[in-house]
């Protein structure tokens, strides 16, 4: 009897489990717990406020191939998500967000419409099998946005291209940009390949998200009615274009400002001609304004930070160096407070300039990007024909203070042409960002572009991209989509393995310089030991020449052996490291299982000794 009880028992456990499982399914579907750090799986604040302000119906349809991806687990999964999120949205959205999920099979008018609309149609087989995976946001005045296809490598950026697409939906009239570039944003050409290359990734942001006015320099005049000014490398600006800015920033106008001592990626006329590269003036800075704001900008010097270089690899080296000018600023060295750079992670700078404030100044510099405690300033012709990064780092003198890279500004200030104002005196209050370095626009220190069924993305392995189009909208007022777009870079750097790597490249660095100083003593004995002998025939060695060679190759073969003990200790602590976090991330949560248990166990077993001292007394 017991064992038919037991049976039964395990019978109607299991179809309690099934029926749990189902019910669970179909009651909270969708229902996930997100443990990630930054909450890439929780609708932020940001796109809360977009949907919430929403005022006019906004509809996005889903296009997605059910039948094409029936074998792509990975993609398939990748589009639960997209639903998942857009029905989250449409949820928040008081009913103005309208969500429409579209199967565009073969031959069917719904593939039609996708292509009209301009979707990629990616081949998935050999057979012809082609995938959408693409929404079209459209609103009531025929406003059209379109994301042609949605990659599952770009997940932690999905929240912010929806809701980007809602908040250009939502706005009648895009933002009006000028844009003067002494860059080639657009692509130029490649003086390797003579091929003309693809539009920088930032431009192509840039020109998604905002109505751009191109500004040249030798223009007169700004455009009319425009709410944020963009200066890139500016360089022969015009008198009456440098009025023109004046005027813009003195009657209440944003301004954003790269300007750069040594702008690397700047290129001739003739990008062919390498004389021609190699006379270039590389330096730009808006000195008349800079000098009338109270602003002062280091446009002759760079700083050389020893505490944030990257690494490079040189053509024909065997190993990466440390250069002292490309530097990725992290950590404490970016202002958590700004909303601009609250929440970004690491921003790739190349040879940056600094700021500071005019004795006098009234003007208020608030940091956003620094360098680190051990930086120090070169001259930016230290630069023009270096080979080796490696060479600058000797000449670094660590000054100890933070430099400013990067600066907001506010405050009141004079007008740069008071003699032309009969209001000569007055000052006028400054919204600007003002940037020491240009290159940090440039696809090579912030993207990869990457080939995906055929289409080209976008991989930022920095926060560049994401600092500019936030600076753009903080100075148009949108904070809203700034919080959303801060927050979609899920890399996080090891710190603590880059600080060991720095730490042993700098003792390997002091034992080079000591076998480097060793041989050069080496050899300036020799050389006296030979002057001395005065011999006819200089390539026989005396006794005590041979006898200071050999001193010397004992001492080099010993010096080798010393650097080759500290290449080993420096990857034996950062594999150390390694197999501490490896343990750490397998066995946290089993032993944490097993503690809970136990204290349950222990618990338990307390509770049954103490009801049974309590009965038998």
């Amino acid at each position: 009897m017991n064992r038919l009880f037991s049976a039964s028992g395990l019978i109607l456990l299991a179809i309690l489990f099934l029926a749990l499982t189902i019910l669970t399914g179909a009651l909270i579907r969708g229902a996930r717990v997100d443990l990630t750090e930054q909450g890439l799986y929780t609708l932020s604040e940001g796109t809360v406020n977009l949907l919430e302000s929403l005022e006019a119906p906004i509809t996005l349809e889903f296009y997605f191939s059910e039948e094409a991806s029936s074998d792509l687990p990975m993609v398939r999964n990748f589009a639960r998500r997209v639903q998942e999120l857009l029905d989250e949205m449409a949820e928040r959205a008081d009913g103005e967000l309208r969500v429409r999920r579209i199967d565009p099979a073969p031959f069917s008018e719904q593939e039609d419409q996708a292509a009209r609309y301009g979707l990629e149609a990616v081949p998935v087989s050999n057979a012809g099998d082609t995938l959408y995976l693409g929404i079209v946001g459209t609103n009531q005045i025929d406003g059209l946005e379109v994301l042609p296809f949605i990659s599952p490598a770009r997940e932690s950026f999905l929240e912010y291209e929806l809701a980007r697409m809602v908040y250009t939906l939502s706005q009648p009239d895009r933002p009006r940009v000028g844009l003067l570039s002494g860059l080639p944003l657009q692509g130029g050409v490649n003086m390797q390949t003579g091929q003309r290359n693809e539009p920088w990734a930032i431009h192509d942001q840039i020109q998604e998200l905002f109505e751009v006015e191109r500004v040249r320099p030798t223009d007169e005049q700004l455009p009319d009615a425009l709410d944020v000014l963009v200066l890139i490398h500016p360089q022969q600006l015009s008198d009456e274009l440098l009025r023109a800015i004046d005027r813009f920033v003195t009657e209440g106008g944003r301004l954003l400002a790269f300007v750069d001592p040594h702008a690397e990626t700047a290129q001739p006329d003739n990008p062919a001609d390498p004389m021609a590269a190699m006379s270039l003036d590389r330096v730009s800075s808006l000195e008349p304004l800079f000098d009338a704001w109270g602003v002062r900008f280091s446009d002759d010097r760079f700083v050389a930070d020893l505490g944030q270089a990257l690494q490079v690899t040189i053509q024909g080296a065997r190993r990466a160096v440390r250069h002292p000018a490309i530097l990725g600023v992290s950590g404490e060295n970016v202002n958590a407070d700004d909303v601009v750079t609250g929440e970004l992670d690491v921003v790739n700078l190349a040879s940056s300039g600094h700021f500071q404030a005019a004795e006098d100044s009234q003007v208020t510099i608030e940091p956003l990007l620094t360098s680190s405690e051990q930086a120090g300033l070169l001259d930016a012709s230290s630069l023009q024909f270096l080979n080796d990064p490696s060479e600058l780092i000797p000449q670094v003198g660590v000054t100890g203070e933070r430099m400013v890279l990067a600066a907001r500004l506010s405050g009141s200030v004079p007008s740069a042409f008071s003699d032309a104002d009969p209001e000569s005196e007055s000052l006028y209050p400054i919204n600007a960002i003002v940037v020491g370095d240009a290159d940090l626009l440039a696809d090579q220190y912030w993207v990869q572009r990457q080939r995906f069924f055929g289409t080209t993305l976008l991989d930022p392995f920095a926060s560049n991209g994401d600092f500019v189009v936030n600076a753009i909208d903080n100075l148009l007022g949108n904070a809203d989509l700034i919080s959303v777009r801060s927050r979609a870079s899920s890399r996080r750097p090891f710190t603590l393995v880059d600080s060991l790597r720095r730490e042993a490249e700098q003792n390997l660095r002091q034992t080079e310089e000591r076998l480097e100083n060793e041989l050069a003593e080496t050899e300036r004995r020799l050389n006296e030991l030979q002057q001395a002998r005065g011999d006819t025939d200089l390539s026989i060695l005396t006794a005590e020449q041979e006898a200071e060679l050999d001193r010397f190759m004992e001492q080099r073969i010993e010096i080798r052996r010393q650097l080759r003990q500290v290449r080993r200790e420096l990857d034996r602590d950062i594999e150390a490291l390694g197999t501490r976090v490896k343990l750490l991330n397998i066995a946290l949560m089993p032993v944490l299982v097993t503690v809970f248990a136990l204290l349950i166990a222990w618990r338990r077993r307390r509770v049954g000794r103490q009801s049974a001292g309590g009965s038998s007394s």
